[in-house]
């Protein structure tokens, strides 16, 4: 309960907070698995910037008996709608283990829909006839069932790493899926959120996810529509809802399909204004003058933060103007990201090092490569 400033007596998600919404990341550099606990308790410290209508996490290396296998998690809204995906599925793909999502109840997490698991590998015979590599194998089929399947949403893809996300408040999503008991993973990333334009439901929560790729984000992204608009003239089909999607789908399409560098990426979605490309070196300028060139329609204009989880690491990014909070910071092994200092002390108070990331300068945390900034 809540008191505003004319004295009304206002219930949790009713307050606007403009800033809100909350992401926290760590990864431990030596590959060391640990459980969700840490993380749950890290978003759960920032617990009023969101408001119950979506909560997430993406844990990386969870699935080592798996790993060579793709882990769709898969909603659906009725059963009718998971017996067309199965089929479709079947007829697509190898399916080698499948399973109900085990979770338990917890007070305020209702409404769930059909959460199932399908580890899964392209038919030979079906990739080989589709001329395309095995990943844009994936890619179709994943945007195939998340645009013509009725009630079915394939919201993580990846290998040895999966997404689980809800509609509630984030510590309770992650005990809802069990993170702090059933997983191991040396990496996680984690959102709390407050939704402002868009609707709170299971498959606009965050993080979104494509193959390996994952994000989690604080903000607004005011060139939604021109950042759409562009990327899915490659493919890429917007069908959840909310602006952050088309920032996973953006950054798959530079880094895996033009084959830019994660520094090259920030420099694309996040790039300088010209009046600062003008004062770098010749060298800098000249790259950047070409990467905003070349991709003018994938520059993201508005308020952010990101957590951009992958294979191997994480990269934190901030708007170029910095209008949404960031923290990093360091202890050993271990690396962390948060909105807030709060959400890294709760779990390591003593720290090694910590330092706010300068607007548009990318935080690249990696396995045993240590950090690059």
């Amino acid at each position: 309960m809540f008191t505003s400033e004319n004295g009304l007596q206002l219930n949790e998600g009713e307050v606007r907070i403009p800033s809100g919404c909350a992401v926290s990341a760590i990864i431990d550099r030596s590959g060391r698995p640990m459980t969700g606990e840490k993380i749950i308790r890290s978003i759960a410290t920032m617990h009023d910037r969101s408001n119950g209508l979506g909560g997430g996490f993406a844990g990386y290396g969870i699935y080592p008996d798996y790993k060579d296998y793709y882990a769709f998690h898969l909603f659906f809204d009725s059963r009718t709608a998971r017996k067309e995906t199965e089929d479709y599925l079947a007829a697509h793909f190898e399916v080698v283990y499948s399973s109900e999502m085990k979770t338990r109840k917890v007070k305020g997490i209702h409404g769930e829909p059909l959460i199932f698991r399908y580890f899964l590998y392209p038919l030979s015979k079906r990739l080989a006839n589709s001329l395309l590599d095995e990943e844009q194998y994936v890619v179709k089929y994943v945007n195939k069932i998340n645009t013509d399947i009725k009630g079915a949403f394939v919201f993580s893809s990846g290998k040895n790493m999966g997404i689980f996300k809800g509609v509630g408040f984030p510590e309770d999503i992650g005990r809802f899926y069990l993170l702090d008991e059933e997983y191991e993973g040396y990496m996680w990333t984690s959102h709390g959120r407050y939704p402002t334009n868009t609707p709170g439901w299971w498959g606009g929560a965050h993080p979104f996810g494509l193959l390996s790729y994952s994000v989690v984000h604080n903000g607004e992204i005011s060139s939604y529509d021109a950042n759409r608009r562009y990327i899915e003239m490659f493919g890429y089909k917007c069908n959840l809802q909310t602006d952050t999607e088309v920032i996973t789908y953006v950054i798959d399409f530079l880094l895996r399909v033009k084959g830019l560098t994660l520094e090259e990426v920030a420099k694309v979605i996040s790039a300088s204004f010209w009046s600062t490309i003008d004062d770098k070196s010749e060298d800098e300028k000249r790259q950047e003058i070409f990467l905003r060139k070349a991709f003018p329609s994938l520059l993201i204009n508005g308020p952010f933060s990101i957590i951009f989880g992958f294979d191997g690491g994480l990269m934190a990014l901030n708007d170029r103007l910095k209008l949404r909070s960031m923290v990093c910071a360091e202890k050993g092994d271990l690396a962390f990201v948060s909105s807030e200092e709060c959400g890294i002390r709760v779990i390591e108070p003593e720290l090694d090092s910590i330092f706010a990331p300068a607007g548009g300068q990318p935080v690249i945390y990696t396995l045993r490569e240590g950090v690059i900034r």
